[in-house]
Order: structure tokens, then sequence, then C-alpha cells
């Protein structure tokens, strides 16, 4: 019998090969099988007759080939079968793409099912490429299909076929991770009816069940999981800090803090106060002044004789942040210094010499701060920008440096403050709704792709005044197969560069790039060294460029709002006026609604409030799993009172159980979601 942490090679069907091309996908085990949950559902149960068919609609028919297929070579690489099939209604024409197999596959006289996107007119219909299936077979027609994110070398049926026998596998021994009482409370449908019906749904209802059920226990485990943190930590105990003047450190600052800035400043410092370990979250609007936060923390803690750490996700945010704060602190006499990957290792050595003994009382670093090389004489602070970047695990590691530190993460991705709350329940959330005065708000338009020569038009005008600009331009999914963002960007760059600004410095930067790759283009674009980066969404969070005056999104609706307004925050960091310009053709009634959003507002919590109404939380996170422990099924922006539910029955089991001694179950599958998504987990 089959264990859930089972390699897929030992699964029963699955070969070297599957179980390969299974891992680009990050399908190791059993359990990853068998999570490996559908993005869509397709209802292939409705048969419509050929009249009926409807262009640009998918559908599925029953029809009798009436002519034997034909093959035609059309150039290198791309053979047509073609084959007409007819019902008692009409006549369907199906031309198949580099499928010649099917010429031999395909029997005139016999009935085969063909599912796909209806074209044509009323005289003639057509279909390319539809799934086919014979009649009596119905793997793939006749049920409620489930639609997987692919990989090259997956195809839909070999992961639907991987996963039944995965199913098969291990029909006897999924364990119940919620306790029958609750699961009969909130009346749910047993694990093993919720894994069957959430990828082979008998019908709507029983993937509705499915789905329920999957997604309660996902934000029950959530919620057990985060309360647990949360009490682990309010039981440490370390020695409160004193108060501390800050005048001195307010009267160095060339500006006044808005009260914003000030209201948080100051619950962090009461937080450090208490004698419990501050875990606070600190979020606010791209440029709003949370490193300032972060500068009057470190000053306190080091006022009393204590050290602290900053840690940026990459080596220019690390620089950007040195060059900005250490003369500041330095004036106050606090010691700096900054550490990264690149340095020389004579430098390295120096700072963690340095460090070691209570000689540099701040070091700003990235992912080299981590390194068994690097101690601290005694650690206070622990401050993580963009905690998006950074997991509970990173972060634990930079906290092991010290006796149970301060924690002070900082995030400018604006988030409801409800949902805050729940997300970050490990977290106090401090909240920064205001910008310093004078920023100027950055010009919004949503325009269609018509309007590609006037943009660049304007991009030239921009570069012939000195000013740089971004074009962002989205991993396309094709075939529902995870993007290939390299071409994506280096053919559309290409293009740029050879047939629209031949005269103009065009680079580019990718997420597929090594780090050091990407910090080598991100300097030499601050540095003036290119007029134009072309990018994916690598460049949302990222380097202060204040030449940059331009945000060019393309495809814009294949956005959320809140990763376009934090795109947008790139530009409008200096003294000139800024622009974003959204290019979309889409017509669809919400995406016209959100991009109008975008037009109007430049308040990063009002666009995160009209994002959670219009498309849920997945926006905030990334497209897949939200970057949550295990929520994979649950959708926190539509299952709000799924949610309070799975919190209520979660905080009375822990009110009976607070160790889940009870329920071991319950207990091995949070201990083993937040091992496995510690890096998620934010």
């Amino acid at each position: 019998m089959a264990e859930l942490s089972t390699d897929v090679r030992m699964i029963r069907g699955i070969g070297e090969q599957r179980a390969k091309a299974l891992g680009k996908l990050g399908i190791l085990t059993l359990r990853d099988l068998i999570s490996w949950f559908p993005r869509k559902y397709e209802d292939r149960t409705q048969t419509r007759r050929i009249a009926d068919l409807v262009p640009g609609e998918s559908a599925c028919v029953a029809a009798m080939i009436a002519s034997p297929p034909t093959v035609s070579h059309i150039r290198k690489g791309m053979d047509l079968v073609k084959v007409r099939a007819v019902d008692e209604s009409g006549v369907l024409d199906v031309t198949f793409f580099n499928q010649t197999w099917l010429k031999n596959q395909l029997c005139q006289g016999e009935t085969y099912y063909f599912y796909g996107k209806a074209e044509g007119n009323l005289l003639r219909r057509t279909m390319a490429s539809p799934v086919v299936e014979a009649e009596g077979r119905r793997e793939v027609t006749g049920r409620i299909v489930p639609i997987y994110p692919l990989t090259a070398g997956v195809s839909q049926l070999v992961l639907s076929r991987s996963i039944r026998q995965g199913l098969d596998a291990c029909a006897d021994i999924l364990p119940d991770a919620l306790p029958d009482e609750v699961r009969r409370e909130h009346h749910l449908c047993r694990i093993g009816y919720a894994y069957e019906n959430i990828h082979f749904p008998e019908s709507a209802e029983a993937l509705d069940l499915a789905r329920r059920r999957l997604a309660f226990e996902e934000l029950f485990l959530f919620t057990i999981g985060l309360k647990r943190l949360r009490r682990r930590r309010e039981m440490v105990q370390v020695a409160p800090c004193r108060a501390v003047d800050m005048d001195a450190f307010y009267n160095a600052l060339p500006f006044t803090l808005t009260d914003a800035q000030r209201r948080c400043v100051e619950e962090a410092l009461a937080d450090m106060e208490r004698g419990v370990p501050m875990n606070r979250l600190c979020q606010g609007d791209v440029g709003c002044g949370k490193t300032m936060v972060a500068a009057a923390c470190v000053y306190f803690m080091v006022k009393n004789g204590r050290q602290a750490a900053l840690m940026a996700p990459t080596e220019i945010l690390a620089q950007q942040h040195y060059g900005g704060l250490a003369p500041l602190l330095e004036s106050l006499g606090i010691r700096c210094a900054l550490l990264t990957g690149s340095a020389p290792a004579r430098e390295k050595r120096d700072i963690a010499t340095r460090l070691a003994v209570g000689e540099t009382d701040f070091v700003i670093g990235t992912h080299a701060l981590l390194s068994g090389g690097v101690d601290f004489r005694d650690l206070g602070l622990v401050v993580t920008d963009e905690q998006h970047r950074f997991g509970v695990g990173q972060r634990a590691a930079l906290a092991a440096k010290g006796s149970h530190p301060h924690t002070l993460v900082m995030s400018a991705t604006p988030i409801p403050r409800t949902l805050a709350l729940i997300l970050y329940g490990d977290l106090d959330v401090s909240v920064i709704d205001q910008l310093p005065p004078g920023r100027r708000p950055i010009e919004t338009y949503a325009v269609p792709g018509s309007y590609h020569p006037r943009v660049y038009q304007f991009i030239r005008k921009l570069a012939a005044e000195g000013r740089q600009a971004y074009i962002v331009c989205p991993m396309v999914e094709e075939n529902d197969e995870l993007p290939d963002e390299r071409k994506a960007v280096t053919a559309y760059t290409k293009t740029l560069q050879t047939e629209v600004f031949p005269d103009l410095r065009v680079s580019f930067v990718h997420g597929k790039m090594k780090p050091r790759e990407k910090d080598a283009v991100m300097t030499a674009f601050a540095a003036g060294e290119a007029d134009i980066l072309v990018s994916t969404t690598v460049i949302e969070v990222g380097v202060d460029v204040p030449n940059a005056a331009v945000m060019v999104i393309e495809n814009a609706e294949r956005f959320g709002l809140s990763q376009l307004h934090q795109l947008r925050g790139r530009v409008g960091r200096g003294a000139h006026q800024s622009y974003c310009i959204l290019i979309s053709d889409n017509q669809n009634d919400e995406t016209r609604q959100r991009l109008r959003v975008m037009t109007k507002t430049t308040d990063g919590f009002k666009i995160a409030e009209e994002d959670l109404r219009l498309r849920g939380p997945g926006d905030f996170f990334g497209q897949r799993q939200h970057g949550l422990p295990g929520l994979r099924v649950a959708d926190i922006g539509c299952d709000t009172r799924l949610l309070q539910e799975a919190q209520a029955a979660a905080e009375a089991l822990l009110a009976r159980d607070g160790e889940l001694v009870s329920c071991p179950a319950t207990a091995a599958r949070v201990a083993e979601l937040f091992t496995q998504n510690a890096d998620a987990l934010n």
C-alpha cells in the first residue's frame, strides 16, 4: 500500500519519463499528485446538434464520419488532417493540426464525439483541433472535465490519467484532517469523496460538495496554524526595551514624518517595550515612507544597546536602502554596514567580525546575512523588506541569529485591513495610509492597441527630454501550459529595438534570469544606461529609478488591479510628472470597469478593496495558490462565510484541546502544511 509521501515513480503506470515531466510542475510525491487541483472545469455533459452550434462557443457534438480523412502537408512542420462529420441536422468540417495519426484512427461510418469551439456560419460549421473520442469511451467527453495547469511534456490527458492512478493508489489511506464532529456539524463530505469529485466530478452538485469540503479544510487548518504561531510567540518573554527620547532622530530628518508614519513608529516602539517579541507588519503604498518607520525602529534599538539588521530581496535594493539610511543613521552615531553576496571575501569577513564583537550596530544586506559565517553580538531587531519575497523560513533563519529579536516586516502591497488581519494572523498590522506631501499623482490612461503608434511617439518625446520608460508585457499562457516569459520578453524587445526604436537603447529583464543578471540590468537602467526597459512583472518590486517617467503595460487586462498598482508605483519617484499607460483591447465590461478604477485613483487601499470585490484575493499573491499554506481551493474573497465557519470551528477546537492531542491527524496536517509552505506564509 502506498504512503502519501511515496515518490510518484513508485505509482503503477507512472514511468521515469512521465515522473520527470510531472517534476517540472513540482509534483514529486503521491500527495503532490492528488493535490494538483484543476484550475477550471469544462461541462461536456450536454451534446448539441450540428445545426445548434453557436460560432465562438465550445460545445460537444456526436457526429458520424462521412468520408475518409485526408492529410495535406502545408509547410515544414505543419500537416493538416481534415474530416467531414454529419448528423441528422447538418455537416461539420473538422481540421486537426499536426495529428496525422488520426487519419488511421477515424473511420468512415463510425460515430465520434467532438468537443471544441465552433466556428463558421449558418451554412458551414467548422471546428479546429477539437477533443475527439469514439462513441462509448467517454473519457474526455460526456462529463465535467477538469482543466489543469500544465507544462511542456504533460498533456491534460496524461495528467488526468496520472491523477486517476494516484487516487486509486491511496483510496484506502487518505487520512481525514477534519475531526468527525467538525465534519458532521458543518455538513461536509468525507475526504475520499472530496478528492474523487474535485478531480472526477460525478455531477455539478458533487463538485460543489467536494470543493466546499476541501476549501473548509484549508481554511480550518490555516486558522489553527496561525493561532498556534501567535500563541507560541506570545508565550516567549524577553527583556523589555527602555523608552528612548526620539527627538534627536526626528530632528535629524530633512522632512517631517506624516501622522500615519508617526503612528506606526509609536505602535512598533510600544511593542518593543512590552517584554514580548514584536512581530509586526508595516504595510503601505509605494512611496508612503515605510523605510523611515524602519529607520526609527533601528535608532530605538541601537539606543537600547542592541544591534539591528535589514534584509532586502536583491542586492540593488539593499544598496538602495544603504544609500538612503546610512548617511542619516551615521550622523546620529550609529555604525552601519552593507553585506551582499557580491562583496569581496575579505570585506565580508571584516563585516562579520565587526558584527560579532559589536563594532557594527546596523547591517543592511541580502540573503548573505543568513550565511553561517555571520553572527551578531546581540541582535535585537530584524527588518525584512517586501514581505512576499521572504517566507517565514528565511525570517526565522535571520531571527535565529539573535535571542528572540523583534521583527518588523515591510510590505508595499496594500491589503484591505480585514483581509490583512486574516492573512497575517501571526503578525500585528500597522498601516501607513498617507503619502508624504508634495508627491505628484501619476497620470493614468487606459487605451486600445490602436494607440501603439501614439504611445511609442510619447515614449520617444520623453526620451528626448532625458526620461526613461518601462514596458511590461505579461507572460502569456498557451494551451494551459505554464508560460515561457523568456521568449515573450526577448521577442518583444527585439521588435522594439529593430523596428520601433532603432535609435534608442532598449534592454530587457525577466524572471528566468539569474539574480545577478537581473541586478546588473536593473543597475544599468537606474544608472541611465538604457532608455527603455522591457520586462515581465519581475520589476514590480524593484529599484528606485527617479528618472523613469512612463510605465506602459501591454495586455493590461491580464493583470489584477493590485498588480497594476504595484507596477505603476515603479514610476513617479522623481521630480518629473509621470505617466502610466494601460493598453488593452479587451471589451469585457468588468475588465473595462477595472481599468477605469486605475485611471480614477492612485490610492492603493481603495484599489485593493476594489480588487478584492471584483476578483477575490488571488491577485495579491499570484494566480495559483495565493502564496498561503495549502490554499489551493479556497478563495478568501468568495468564501468569506466559509472562512468565518472554519475560524469558529478552529477556535472552538483549540479552546477544548489547545495541543490537538485528541486530533492527531489534524495536528500532523497543520505541521506538514506549515513546514512545506514556510516560504509562502509571509
